[in-house]
Parts: structure tokens; C-alpha cells; sequence
């Protein structure tokens, strides 16, 4: 059985760092802190669970907080969390199976990342991330902000999720776009991935048209990924609707089909498009499609888009395309998983009142 270093950098992270490392203790042996400044309770907290807590300047720089974390792992594979995520009881269970499993001969494994749910919990959206890396092979983060691990060799995709489960208490919401801003005042180099996710950041603190520069920005750099690009489009149509420019978000929704495979939430977004325009057999052929093109190795999925948001909308078009038991059947697909929506509520009483009356009709 192999032995893991769990890394960790940490900055007053007293609300969330006990439940993280309540939930893999047990299964990691030996727990690395890195603090970058904490005034909290975070150290002791920390100090509960291991006596490998090193402290460390913070330089608004990620990754190379991160290098320095695994710098002092002393196992041949490293984990690495953040503080606000957590394994799960049947989560754990497939990491203790992996270390008894795994071969000698792997150099890094993904895992899922769970960072969106829906009301009763079922995950909403997801990306996959290397977790877990052989120590000997001195993997190197990349990228003051949103920084990524450069993996290569022998690689393996588990079933295993980390689930981001952040307390939303404003804790450093401003933090990334400071970073970010400051590389900008520096005139650093901003690489494609930093493009993007500058764009994204500017997205989510609503300075939409500076995020649409760099979006556009981003889609002209040679070299990046197909799937990035279908999701800059995708940002693109939001910045556009929140702005009010319709036919502009219209467009970008149609232009993500330019560079691939139709995804989920490409095609839900075109199915919006006709459905607000009350051509329901145009809407229904995409909402279809959404449900039709799951994805399932994708890097990001957004796992509303190929589940409960296209069959709900199905049940309406089916409906009102005269469809009723198709409608309804679409609308108990949603049901799977929302089971306690109040619009799937809704739309039950509907349909059994709608299919009486038709039955009645027949009769």
C-alpha cells in the first residue's frame, strides 16, 4: 500500500479546516500546512492534526505557495486540497481503495471536483483535476491565480470527488481579481489561461465589458484548448444578455458550435433562444440534443444542463406542441433529480389533471 503527504496552504481558514481534515485523517499519513498569514484560529486547529505546520510570505502568487507545500511531503504521492473541500464517507472508502490498488508505475490520478448543487444536493457542475501525484516526479505548479499542476506520464481517472463545500462568508472574494489586476498594473505577460480566467473573474464581479475584452482576447490565442474556447463563447452569451444586447448573446451562443461537438450548455442556450420565441419543435430538437450529448469526460461539465434543465423544458414544449404524455414523461425525468421541486410539483398536478381530461375527451 502506497503512503500519501496531504499539502495544504492555508490563510484563516478556522471556520472550514477541521471538517477537511476530519474527512481524510484517516486515510493520508502525513498532513503538510503551509499558512500564508493566518490570525485566526487556523494554526491550532491545524496543530490538531499534525505537527508539519510551516509558515510561508505570502506573494500573491498560488503556485508557488503550493511548490513549497509539496516541497516538505516526505511520501512517495502527494494530495492537495483547499481548506473548503471535503471527501465524502464513500469517497474515502475509493481513496483507501486506491492506495491499496495502485501501481507502481502511475504518475498522477484525477478525481472529480463537485462545485455546484442543486436544492437537494445532487451536483450541478463539475471539473476534473489531478489530486493525487507521485512525489519523485517534482511536479510543478503553474500561475499566480487559478493555477494548474503540469502532470505527464502514466496518467489515471478515478471515480473519486473532492466536494467543495465553501460556507459563502466573503472570505477573500475580491482576492483573485486583485491578483490579477496587480499582474495587469506590473504589465506582467498575461498567458491564454490567464486570459480566461482574468475574464471570468471580472465576469462574476459583473465588469462585463472589460470581460468581454478578454474573452475575445483569449478565443484569437493560437494554441488553446477546444473545450476553453466553447466555454468562452458560452461566458461570452452571458455578458452580452446581462448587458441587455440581445442579439449579441444570440450570437456567441451560435458561435460556440463553430469549434466542436454541441455540449449541454450550448445547446440548452440555443433551445432558450427558440423557446422565447415560442417555437417549441425548434427548442425541443435542442433541449434533446442537451440530454443526447452528456458529457462525460470533459474537463468542466455542467451537469444541470444535461439533466433536470432539459427535461423540464421538454415537458413544456412536448406540451405545448400537444404532446401531453410525452410532456409528462420528460417532466418525471426531472423528478429523478429534483424530487422535491416545487415546479416538478407543479407540473405533475398538471399533467395528471391534463391526461384526465384527454382520457375523459376519449372516452
Amino acid at each position: 500500500m502506497i503512503e500519501i503527504s496531504l499539502c495544504m496552504i492555508v490563510k484563516d481558514e478556522e471556520i472550514v479546516l477541521e471538517r477537511c481534515l476530519k474527512s481524510v485523517a484517516n486515510v493520508v499519513d502525513e498532513i503538510i500546512i503551509l499558512d500564508t498569514g493566518s490570525t485566526d484560529k487556523t494554526k491550532e486547529i491545524a496543530g490538531r492534526f499534525t505537527d508539519k505546520i510551516y509558515e510561508f510570505e505570502w506573494v500573491n502568487h498560488f503556485a508557488k505557495a503550493r511548490n513549497k507545500a509539496f516541497s516538505y511531503a516526505t511520501k512517495p504521492f502527494i494530495l492537495w486540497l483547499d481548506a473548503d473541500d471535503v471527501f465524502k464517507a464513500d469517497d474515502v472508502q475509493k481513496l483507501q481503495e486506491l492506495k491499496r490498488n495502485i501501481t507502481p508505475r502511475t504518475d498522477a490520478v484525477s478525481m472529480d471536483y463537485h462545485l455546484g448543487f442543486d436544492g437537494s444536493g445532487g451536483v450541478t457542475s463539475s471539473i476534473r483535476r489531478f489530486r493525487l501525484v507521485k512525489a519523485e516526479n517534482q511536479f510543478k505548479w503553474h500561475g499566480a491565480v487559478h493555477e494548474y499542476l503540469e502532470v505527464f506520464g502514466n496518467l489515471e481517472h478515478s471515480d473519486i470527488a473532492v466536494t467543495h463545500l465553501s460556507l459563502d462568508n466573503g472570505h477573500d472574494l475580491t482576492r483573485n481579481l486583485e491578483i490579477y489586476e496587480e499582474m495587469k498594473r506590473n504589465n506582467e505577460t498575461f498567458s491564454p489561461r490567464d486570459l480566461l480566467y482574468y475574464a471570468n473573474e471580472l465576469t462574476d464581479h459583473s465588469k462585463f465589458e472589460e470581460a468581454i475584452n478578454h474573452y475575445i482576447q483569449f478565443i484569437k490565442q493560437k494554441k488553446v484548448g477546444i473545450e476553453d474556447v466553447i466555454r468562452a463563447c458560452n461566458k461570452l452569451a452571458d455578458c452580452y444578455s446581462n448587458l441587455g444586447i440581445v442579439e449579441k448573446a444570440r450570437d456567441w451562443s451560435f458561435r460556440a458550435l463553430e469549434y466542436g461537438k454541441p455540449k449541454p450548455e450550448t445547446c440548452c442556450r440555443i433551445g432558450h433562444i427558440f423557446f422565447e420565441k415560442q417555437l417549441f419543435p425548434e427548442a425541443a430538437y435542442w433541449y434533446e440534443q442537451a440530454v443526447t450529448n452528456k458529457e462525460t469526460n470533459g474537463y468542466f461539465r455542467n451537469i444541470a444542463c444535461e439533466t433536470w434543465i432539459p427535461h423540464l423544458q421538454l415537458a413544456v414544449c412536448y406540451d405545448k406542441m400537444g404532446l401531453t404524455e410525452k410532456g409528462n414523461e420528460q417532466n418525471e425525468l426531472a423528478s429523478t433529480y429534483l424530487p422535491n421541486d416545487e415546479r416538478v410539483a407543479y407540473n405533475r398536478t398538471y399533467f395528471t389533471e391534463r391526461l384526465a381530461l384527454l382520457e375523459r375527451i376519449i372516452d
